[in-house]
């Protein structure tokens, strides 16, 4: 019996500290030393309308738009909830398809342009809003001529959203395609 309380006491000290008290510290020190990502980084639209995390990817149409990369979440694209990769290797026959699809959807999309690796596959969390500033770029020519604007001019935007890597050496350079679309909407509507 003398075990038994015991056991039960280390139980509901147990999870008390690590069911309670450990998540609310932890909430609360990325509210303080990190408000923005710990309320979910929304960005907003003109009308100050949220429209979308700079943490989650989401899907953009026709040529009008930069896009990003693939999602991996399965019917509902870019759906944080099933948050995930496609856990397929990189012999897998499904796998093998899926990319040669989207090879063949991009060359026949974007004509005599090079197809940027990060365009074809999802990322390791199937959420990924960042593409490489050589895939922005890629995409330079057919949002310029959807939209009639000065190619030069969208390259510098795109420039302007290169981040560089985290704390100067992590990672690599990015762009976040959401944030670099709501740019553009804004600019050249």
């Amino acid at each position: 019996m003398k075990d038994l309380k015991s056991a039960m006491l280390f139980l509901l000290v147990s999870t008390l500290l690590l069911g309670g008290g450990y998540p609310l510290l932890t909430g609360a020190m990325a509210s303080l030393l990190f408000p923005r990502q710990a309320s979910g980084s929304i960005l907003t639209d003109r009308e100050n309308r949220c429209i979308g995390s700079a943490l989650i990817g989401q899907p953009f149409a026709g040529h009008r738009y930069f896009h990003s990369r693939p999602s991996a979440t399965g019917g509902h694209p870019y759906n944080a909830l099933a948050s995930g990769g496609s856990n397929l290797g990189p012999t897998n026959p499904a796998f093998l398809q899926q990319v040669a699809n989207r090879i063949e959807a991009y060359r026949a999309a974007y004509l005599g342009v090079a197809v940027p690796a990060d365009l074809m596959l999802a990322s390791a969390s199937g959420l990924d809003p960042h593409i490489t500033p050589a895939a922005a770029l890629a995409q330079v020519t057919e949002v310029a001529a959807t939209r009639r604007m000065d190619k030069d001019a969208l390259r510098r935007l795109v420039a302007f959203h290169v981040e560089d890597r985290q704390w100067g050496f992590l990672g690599e350079p990015r762009v976040n395609v959401l944030a670099l679309n709501l740019d553009l909407d804004k600019l050249y509507p």
